[in-house]
């Protein structure tokens, strides 16, 4: 990352949607790509980790935003 490069990049903004029916203790959702509009669902809390850890991978080498 350069001086000028943001620590928080716009292609990596997203918003987590969490379903409102669950038990207590339990994790599902969705995941947005702000940017993209690529959605992720997860029905735990692994599963939202991999679908972070996915977007980080996709956008390792994506220049940095204008």
């Amino acid at each position: 990352m350069t001086s000028h490069e943001s620590k928080y990049p716009s292609r990596l903004s997203y918003v987590l949607k969490l379903r409102g029916d669950l038990a207590p203790h339990a994790l599902a959702g969705r995941l947005e790509n702000v940017v993209t509009g690529q959605r992720f669902e997860f029905a735990s809390a692994r599963e939202l980790i991999d679908a972070i850890a996915h977007e980080m991978d996709a956008n390792a080498g994506a220049p940095p935003a204008a």
